[in-house]
């Protein structure tokens, strides 16, 4: 297939919206942004009469493109909304974690794509996978209300017992949604395999409130999102046990013959165990094709081994880096703590891993665990970053929708970060890692650095469950 053709087959549902021609018209009316509403006949599902679909393709503050939808039949009078991504499926999977502590935190925002689910753990309540949905936190609580008191009357008089009992889960729902007395906080956790849902931030809160994080799929949830066949998962599985078969073997073989390896240097700062940069074959996560991953480790002087991996796909242009650290799993977490106070401070080399949390408090920065990713660079190198992120996929300086106050605290928050770049503010970084797999350089090494403080601390029980270490055998 040529690379054309593959464009054209992996092309964003928005960038198909834009191109229907035939019996799409302009109703007149337009959002925001001044984007247009279209409509166009489509078929009733429930009388196979003809309807009218009204599609506007707008971008919603901080989150990005959606396709918003509404068919109305005037024949059956059925109608429906629904939501869409106008984008493609990302590259990784999202989860948001929302604690609800006032009346206003109802009012959130809430995108649920068709591939998200939602649950709230002090309820005891999951909404599963079904139609897109633009609601609130609200909306999606008085819903389920709705659908269960749709059959309550009939209930009451054929499962009276039933009717009692699903009566108190209303009840109960109500009392969250009336904030009464000793039910607040409440948990909403919105995930998401497509990466392409989202709840509401407002900038500046506390960092407890909000919180979201990014995953790599399973195979069973590329397989759910049709990114991979049964069959082709089958094969994957069946190469995936012979080559751990091949390596069970290999290294058996080199117990029996051991060679040993000579260290190299090339006189740098880090030391590299391996001048050549290893090669080899891998499938590309996001369009599955052969493609090639380097991998080098390297030693960090008073620090530990880690392994840096670059994967490019020249089928379909993704790129990714990760610094992932080697060694055991230590026995206890570490906490760093700099006070950044003089501009050459943002050269040091800082290795953030996928496990680590990083909070800067005088800039209300807050990236919890697997923001990022593993990041190997500067401490100016990680903010960049971090600016680059939000700009391009959270604050949007055109968005119409958003208001004043909204808008002075977002480029506050940039202005501040900005200013931190350039060595003009002094802050502290604080990084929490449960595996201790992450570090800030010492530039006085090997003595002690006046500016830094490192503790350990033991982990606790649901970070050990996190990790999956309480399964492990001791």
């Amino acid at each position: 297939m040529s690379q054309p053709e593959k464009e054209n087959l992996f092309t964003s549902l928005g960038d198909q919206a834009q191109n229907v021609d035939d019996g799409l018209r302009t109703t007149g009316a337009y959002d925001a942004m001044g984007h247009p509403v279209q409509e166009i006949e489509s078929l009733c599902m429930y009388c196979h009469e003809t309807g009218v679909t009204r599609m506007l393709l707008t971008s919603i503050p901080y989150f990005r493109e959606v396709v918003i939808m509404s068919f109305e039949c005037p024949h059956c009078n059925f109608k429906s909304t629904d939501i869409q991504p106008a984008s493609e499926i990302q590259e990784k999977g999202s989860r948001y974690t929302l604690k609800i502590e006032s009346r206003s935190d109802f009012n959130r925002q809430v995108i649920k794509s068709e591939t998200a689910n939602v649950r709230f753990p002090e309820l005891d309540i999951e909404i599963p996978p079904k139609r897109g949905q633009s609601t609130t936190v609200e909306g999606l609580l008085s819903e389920m209300i709705q659908d269960l008191e749709s059959d309550q009357p009939v209930r009451k008089s054929i499962q009276p017992e039933m009717h009692e009992k699903i009566q108190g889960v209303i009840n109960k729902i109500q009392s969250y949604i009336d904030c009464a007395e000793g039910t607040l906080p409440l948990t909403v956790t919105l995930d998401d395999p497509a990466g392409n849902s989202w709840i509401e931030f407002l900038p500046g809160e506390a960092s407890h409130k909000w919180s979201s994080h990014q995953y790599n799929r399973t195979d069973d949830q590329n397989v759910t999102l049709g990114l991979l066949s049964e069959d082709t998962l089958a094969e994957q599985r069946s190469q995936a046990a012979e080559d751990r078969k091949a390596r069970k073997a290999a290294l058996e073989e080199e117990e029996r013959n051991p060679s040993v390896v000579g260290f190299v240097s090339d006189q740098s700062e880090i030391e590299n165990f391996e001048n050549e940069v290893q090669t080899f074959h891998a499938t590309c996560s996001s369009c599955f094709a052969p493609c090639t991953t380097h991998m080098k480790p390297v030693k960090i002087p008073h620090f530990t081994d880690v392994i840096i991996m670059s994967t490019s796909c020249d089928g379909c242009g993704y790129k990714s880096n990760e610094v992932k650290t080697g060694g055991a799993i230590p026995d206890k977490g570490k906490k760093i703590t700099l006070a950044v106070d003089d501009p050459e401070d943002l050269a040091r080399d800082i290795l953030k891993s996928e496990t680590c949390g990083l909070t800067i408090p005088e800039l209300n920065l807050d990236l919890t665990p697997g923001t990022l990713g593993g990041r190997f660079t500067t401490i100016e190198g990680l903010l960049k970053q971090v600016h680059e992120e939000l700009t391009n996929r959270v604050f949007q300086h055109t968005s119409d929708s958003m208001d004043d106050e909204t808008r002075t605290r977002w480029l506050t928050f940039f202005n501040n970060l900005q200013v931190a770049m350039d060595g003009g503010s002094k802050f502290t970084v604080i990084m929490e890692d449960p595996l201790a797999a992450s570090y800030i350089q010492n530039v006085y090494a090997p003595d002690a650095d006046p500016n830094m403080e490192i503790v350990e601390f033991e982990r606790t029980f649901d970070q050990n469950e996190d990790l999956g270490l309480n399964d492990m055998d001791a």
